[in-house]
């Protein structure tokens, strides 16, 4: 891991940066601190000066300069990150995409867009609603796309929709020289030349910054209803996810979370007429009919193993309530203990190993005493454990990285990955060679030849 960069080595490049764009290179304390920490456990790690950038070109003016000088540049969309992607491990200097968020072309008959790297979901899907058209890719949190295709991001839609892989079309990237390169054209599909365009999809900002995505469009669903349903062990909630996946029922999102995490939702959103139960969140979209079927059939697999009569939410407002409470697991986990903060990881399965998987972690977590929830896009084999901890106890601490060290473990051997979705960034670093095996050499050359000085984003994905 490469040292921080002292303040002779640094100096002459804010200088010149600030020169250059003023007001809009911030050193002042909390702005730095701000973009040095995510919304993970991992300590804040402030990079030395924080560039607003308003275009592709003042990106690569960065990074040119930074190349020159050879100090670090670390992309900054909306901090949401969960894995200590954003921490200037090495200092350096950050570039805020926020700027960059304009809409740059949607193309309806296509059922695709171009947008800036700053970009937020919700308002991409703000701006596309009156055209009939909607971005599925949702991780809970109201993150950048230009983030979102780093971290290789999905979320709850995934089971129907996809990830990021299957939606970014093409990027614009500034490379660590600072060149400008867009990595593929329209077309929907292409047999010319490497895959550049998956190649930085999940790169982290460790190959380059990303400063415009084109994304795959698709219809607003005639139809969209959502449903909850409560099981007495957790067990029979995973069978019903893995019979519904197997039946081929093409669901839009299924969502489970166990009883610790369904009564911290409970309380904390305040959800009324549900159990402290494991329970499953369903969503269904298609045509009326398309729909009807769906749910029956559904209903149907549930019953089987013992599930609670549908509660069904065809109202918007309702659904908004449910998936808002869902999305808020976050905080809710955070309000099971005074003081406590939240140490979040994830894994994925394939899904006929699922249910083994988090039976494992549940059982884990109560031999150790932990205070945790559990909640999982289960659709696609994905999970997640939310360690409610005290930050200031080291042995809880110790507790927590040691559970999810070994359900890390435990995913590997069942050919699972360490992380679904939240990304490699700091905190899973260390499980990448069990993962990859001779594998992350090749990862290692890639990183040589794209960024030789390693002043991109360093310290995260690869270990050093």
């Amino acid at each position: 891991m490469q040292a921080r960069e002292s303040a002779s080595e640094i100096a002459p490049v804010l200088d010149i940066l600030r020169e250059r764009f003023a007001d809009r290179l911030s050193t002042a304390p909390a702005v730095l601190e701000r973009h040095g920490q995510d919304e993970s456990y991992h300590k804040a790690l402030p990079p030395e000066g924080v560039v607003f950038a308003n275009s592709t070109e003042e990106v690569a003016e960065v990074v040119k300069l930074c190349a020159t000088h050879g100090v670090p540049v670390i992309p900054f969309g909306t901090g949401t990150s969960l894995e200590g992607h954003i921490g200037a491990v090495a200092g350096g200097i950050c570039i805020d995409l926020s700027n960059m968020n304009a809409v740059l072309e949607v193309n309806a008959e296509d059922l695709d867009c171009r947008v800036q790297a700053g970009v937020t979901r919700k308002q991409l899907n703000t701006h596309l609603r009156d055209q009939g058209l909607f971005f599925p890719i949702d991780p809970g949190a109201d993150a950048s796309i230009g983030g979102m295709a780093a971290t290789r991001a999905s979320g709850t839609n995934a089971v129907r929709y996809g990830t990021m892989r299957e939606n970014v079309l093409s990027l614009t990237v500034v490379t660590a020289s600072g060149e400008i390169i867009r990595t593929a054209r329209r077309a929907r599909k292409s047999s010319a030349g490497y895959d550049l365009t998956r190649l930085f999809v999940g790169s982290e900002g460790t190959l380059g910054v990303i400063t415009e995505v084109a994304l795959k469009l698709y219809g607003i669903p005639e139809a969209t209803s959502a449903a909850v349903c409560q099981f007495d062990d957790l067990e029979s909630a995973v069978s019903t996810v893995i019979l519904t996946i197997q039946s081929g029922v093409p669901m839009a999102r299924i969502e489970l979370l166990n009883s610790d995490q369904m009564g911290a939702c409970i309380r904390f959103s305040k959800l009324e007429g549900y159990e402290t139960k494991p329970t499953l969140f369903f969503e269904f979209h298609g045509s009326e009919t398309g729909v009807k079927e769906q749910a029956e059939m559904v209903e149907g697999i549930a019953s089987e193993f013992g599930g609670s009569a549908f509660q069904w939410a065809e109202k918007a407002e309702d659904r908004n309530k449910l998936w808002e409470a869902r999305h808020n697991v976050h905080y809710a986990i955070k309000s099971m203990r005074p003081n406590c903060e939240v140490m979040a990881t994830d894994i994925c399965v394939p899904i006929s190993r699922l249910a083994e998987a988090i039976l494992e972690a549940q059982k884990d977590l109560i031999e150790n005493g932990l205070t945790a929830g559990i909640v999982g896009h289960v659709g696609d084999g994905n999970f997640h454990v939310g360690y409610c901890i005290d930050p200031n106890n080291a042995e809880e601490v110790a507790a927590a990285k040691g559970h999810n060290e070994r359900m890390v473990f435990r995913a590997l051997e069942m050919d699972g990955t360490c992380t679904g979705e939240h990304g490699v960034g700091q905190g899973k670093i260390r499980y990448m060679e069990a993962e990859h095996g001779l594998a992350l050499n090749s990862m290692q050359a890639i990183k040589q030849a794209l960024d030789p000085q390693g002043i991109m984003n360093p310290g995260k994905v690869l270990p050093s």
